[in-house]
């Protein structure tokens, strides 16, 4: 089970690097070409988010081949933990944003807004996400730390000692900490996406209702706006939706099993061997899960729209051309040394 964790840790970052660097290529060429978006703006910052994410997972799949030893020292335990948390909170958040604004901008469609102005809100609200995210990590960093087990072996984890936390029990902190990551992390982010996917479902079928009550003083012009709009509204649900079952399916088993060890701290439900196994078996596949939803990202949000398809597939035809140059003077070049010869 540990190979197989530590594979997949591999396996995942191998295609977040690629993903996210090809993302961040594709907005960045589109950016060129016309107005950048506020929702580009947070794909970006999620590009960036994802990316230093997946930096981390090379030291967690040692970490876990290792029998979750960690070799590689007190520093680089809080410096890696931290990293890891703050850019989970980014990430999370930012999938929530957009949201949002989707909806948002789906409702204000019709008006005129100018593109500076919401280029500025999104860098904003991307500097107070990176702030909020530094916040809800300040506990990681403070109390990450490597525990002795052995003359040769250590472990990363949460460790809130007597002396640190006072008149507290240290696992009723760590439940509270967990509580918080379980809140914030999954939580409040699944509601706000939930309602906001089921307000651009409302929307869209009120529309679709008044159209068909306006269809028969519709001229052939209005008919084709119509149509152009129910695409769009169309599209746009069903990156929505893809989206919501995507973070809900990658969270759901981590932050469920997170949950029943935050109510076995608070003395809720009584420690089991079944709670154990699942535990030392089960939760560090549901930690791999959860981590591969940083390479879905870039695909739901990019991939997934046409133009970035169209540069995705422009890319791929100037490499292959390329590639095909270089073999091509390499054969060339072999047949004239054949001839010299």
């Amino acid at each position: 089970v540990r190979v197989v964790i530590a594979l997949v840790y591999l396996v995942v970052c191998v295609l977040g690097l690629v993903g996210n660097l090809l993302a961040l290529f594709l907005l960045h060429s589109h950016r060129w070409g016309q107005h950048h978006s506020s929702i580009d703006c947070f794909v970006m910052s999620l590009a960036l988010t994802d990316l230093q994410f997946v930096l981390t997972l090379p030291f967690w799949a040692v970490d876990t081949l290792l029998d979750f030893r960690w070799p590689f020292g007190r520093v680089m335990c809080k410096i890696v933990s931290s990293v890891t948390t703050m850019n989970m909170y980014a990430s999370v958040f930012f999938l929530t944003t957009m949201s949002v604004t989707r909806y948002h901008s789906l409702l204000t469609s019709m008006k005129m807004s100018s593109p500076k102005v919401a280029n500025a809100r999104a860098r904003c609200a991307s500097l107070i996400i990176w702030v909020v995210s530094l916040v809800a990590t300040l506990p990681h960093a403070f109390y990450s730390t490597t525990v002795q087990v052995s003359t040769d072996e250590e472990l990363c984890l949460m460790r809130f000692s007597d002396s640190d936390s006072g008149h507290w029990d240290p696992q009723v902190l760590l439940g509270l900490y967990q509580t918080q990551k379980v809140l914030l992390g999954f939580v409040i982010p699944l509601t706000v996406i939930s309602v906001c996917y089921l307000l651009l479902l409302r929307f869209i079928l009120s529309r679709r209702i008044v159209g068909s009550m306006e269809s028969g003083t519709l001229t052939e012009r209005s008919e084709c706006e119509r149509g152009r709009h129910r695409r769009r509204r169309s599209k746009v649900t069903r990156s929505v939706t893809i989206v919501v079952l995507s973070f809900f399916s990658c969270w759901l088993p981590n932050q469920a099993l997170t949950l029943w060890g935050v109510l076995i701290k608070f003395d809720l439900v009584p420690f089991s061997k079944a709670f154990y196994n699942v535990q030392a078996y089960a939760f560090p596949l549901t930690v791999c899960l959860a981590h591969a939803n940083s390479c879905l990202n870039p695909v739901l949000y990019c991939l997934i729209r046409k133009e970035y398809r169209a540069g995705l597939k422009e890319l791929l035809l100037s490499v292959s051309r390329s590639v095909r140059n270089v073999l091509n003077r390499t054969l060339r070049g072999r047949r004239v040394e054949d001839i010299v010869m």
